[in-house]
């Protein structure tokens, strides 16, 4: 398992979200989004719907799930360092914080699932493991330089250590050109429509999407390996984020490039992958099996360093 144990001399990262202090500018964010989301509806258009359609894909199929989770945070597949970099940007257009954040927290949630330290488990709270650690606490997404210390694999490279500071930028340069597409489809009615709906909703969407995998997936679902934590497969959340919630199978496994393990557990990301594979692009992927047994790590035993 792609795991690092935090250095000891710093602030454990938990700390970061465990005070009770509102993040306002995030959540100022999230309400300007979330208020555009419901101003879509009165905006529908079929081009704009497709757009965020299709941009949903490539956010979430391809720099969540193909990027951030299975390449960048748990290396189970190798590709060309263009490709590498090309999925990282397409995760920063999902506003859930650059590839260095995303991984450092990843990793953390990993080490520590449903015991103290994790950032989002819903021991702590179904509100908490779904927003509430988003929206409370110090808000690291922009703080490289201690956010590299738990990822040291990304950090080496200053065009992550660039994108995690800037993660923002690709969404809003996408906004004039989004604006221009719809522009040039239906006047300002149609600028409006792209911008609320391939931006507003898609982006609410992808979060909600993402974040029903540290909350449902840890509450409802079956269970197939006897995991030391509380994930779960959900195939509806598996459906709403192209395989990401097949969690049990991931705990159980968490390098394999493949989450939706048996025949009947549709995993798109792991199809990407496949085809990437055939392709000869994709290299030395890892693939647990249906029947395979986990290899699980020793208990935990709580160390000086988390009370740092």
């Amino acid at each position: 398992m792609t795991t690092l144990a935090p250095p000891t001399t710093e602030p454990n990262l938990t700390e970061f979200a465990r005070t009770n202090a509102v993040n306002w500018l995030t959540a100022l964010v999230l309400v300007v989004l979330h208020v555009g989301a419901v101003a879509a509806l009165f905006f529908f258009t079929w081009k704009a719907f497709l757009v965020a359609a299709v941009l949903y894909w490539i956010a979430i199929g391809g720099g969540i799930g193909m990027g951030y989770h299975r390449l960048h945070t748990h290396r189970s597949y190798r590709v060309p360092r263009w490709l590498e970099y090309a999925l990282a940007i397409c995760g920063t257009l999902t506003l859930e914080g650059g590839p260095i954040f995303w991984v450092a927290t990843h990793r953390l949630h990993h080490q520590k699932s449903d015991q103290d330290g994790d950032p989002h488990s819903p021991r702590d709270g179904a509100w908490w493991s779904h927003v509430g650690w988003i929206i409370l606490g110090r808000r690291s997404h922009n703080d490289t330089r201690t956010m590299a210390k738990y990822a040291p694999d990304l950090g080496k490279q200053n065009f992550y250590l660039w994108l995690n500071t800037y993660h923002y930028l690709p969404l809003l340069l996408s906004i004039p050109l989004l604006a221009w597409l719809g522009w040039s489809f239906g006047g300002m009615a149609g600028a409006v429509s792209m911008v609320l709906w391939a931006v507003c909703v898609r982006v609410v969407l992808g979060l909600h999407a993402t974040w029903l995998v540290n909350s449902a997936t840890h509450m409802w679902g079956g269970r197939r390996f006897a995991t030391r934590d509380d994930s779960r497969n959900s195939w509806w959340v598996a459906l709403l984020t192209f395989g990401e919630g097949w969690h049990n199978n991931h705990h159980a496994h968490p390098t394999s490039a493949r989450h939706g393990l048996a025949w009947y557990e549709l995993d798109l990301t792991w199809l990407q992958i496949r085809l990437l594979q055939w392709l000869h692009v994709a290299k030395a992927v890892r693939v647990a099996h249906v029947n395979q047994v986990p290899v699980l790590p020793a208990p935990r035993q709580r160390s000086a360093a988390d009370s740092l």
